[in-house]
């Protein structure tokens, strides 16, 4: 009787655990949102969609037939990815523009710039993001996580909602992260310049989104613009390229244990698709989901009072009404 040698078992062995685990993802990540739904004749602005969640949604909103702004930092990035998409998905209408949210002055620039070339916006992604980056702040001095992750978008919706007001029915999608459920919003030192810790100031930036999206939805009731928040859950792209542990060697041992649990990027921006076309998603007012369903999000994200106070906060800090008027002029002009 002939026994398989030992090599060969276990390499028989190690194939099969690989076979598991690559079909334990693909079941864990979930299904792709109903491909039947379409999105012709919609105009959608996403912002970070030269990588990662943001990639992934541009180039499914594109293939649905939107036609797609990509609001990029890294134009030069942004334009590669535009013409990979351009090229997949046979969609011309497909552009880059610059729009650095750790910059006021450049959301203010990208806000008119597209208000001179569009009348509508039907849906609006706030996607881009930052995590756990070294100590540091934006061009308007804001936290670099609050500031990009929070206040820069904050900024941008605010700019545009008059656009998405005449174009209603139309959405504000809101990424956040289950960090969220771990945050609190440092009320004596915002900007965390005392006490900076890069994990904490990341948490306080998603439980800002989640804030924001609540206030924003009740704020926009009878308007015709949904609010929805999104967790689209534990994705591989290179967000996490600041955090420490990935710089060092417990990164190869590290990421093994948690890759059978992370989604392809395809799959997380599912989630933002779901958000942005369900049509049984319409009257979303600051709504929190997660994989697609809906879910309850920390209680501190739905304190009332506090999601005010840092809407006033967010006002302040970004200068919101010296912003619009100066589009108004620009406007006129």
């Amino acid at each position: 009787m002939w026994v398989p040698s030992t090599p060969v078992t276990l390499v028989t062995a190690v194939a099969a655990v690989a076979g598991g685990v690559c079909i334990f993802k693909d079941y864990y990540s979930g299904p792709p949102y109903d491909r039947s739904v379409r999105a012709d004749n919609r105009t959608i602005i996403i912002t970070g969609a030269n990588s990662g969640i943001g990639k992934a949604a541009a180039k499914d909103f594109a293939k649905r037939g939107a036609k797609v702004f990509m609001a990029c930092r890294d134009v030069k990035k942004c334009e590669e990815q535009r013409r990979d998409i351009v090229l997949e998905t046979n969609n011309k209408y497909v552009y880059c523009r610059p729009c650095d949210l750790a910059s006021t002055a450049s959301i203010r620039e990208f806000v008119a710039r597209f208000k001179g070339e569009e009348p509508h916006l039907h849906v609006l992604v706030n996607n881009a993001g930052v995590m756990e980056p070294p100590k540091g702040v934006t061009k308007d001095g804001f936290e670099t996580q609050l500031g990009v992750n929070h206040l820069g978008h904050f900024l941008l919706t605010n700019l545009l909602l008059d656009t998405l007001k005449a174009s209603a029915p139309s959405r504000v999608v809101v990424v956040s992260s289950s960090a969220h459920q771990r945050g609190r919003i440092h009320k004596q030192d915002l900007n965390m310049s005392e006490n900076y810790d890069a994990s904490a100031a990341y948490s306080q930036s998603k439980l800002a989104n989640l804030l924001f999206a609540r206030e924003l939805g009740r704020r926009l009731l009878g308007t015709g613009v949904a609010t929805i928040a999104v967790d689209p859950g534990l994705v591989d792209t290179d967000i996490t390229r600041h955090m420490s542990m990935m710089k060092s060697v417990t990164r190869f041992f590290i990421y093994p244990l948690f890759w059978p649990f992370m989604k392809k990027p395809e799959i997380g921006g599912q989630t933002v698709v779901h958000a942005a076309l369900d049509p049984k998603l319409k009257d979303c007012a600051g709504d929190y989901y997660v994989d697609m369903k809906k879910a309850e999000p920390s209680q501190e994200a739905q304190d009332f009072e506090l999601a005010q106070w840092l809407w006033r906060v967010s006002e302040a800090w970004t200068k919101l009404d010296e912003h619009k008027q100066a589009i108004a002029k620009d406007t006129r002009n």
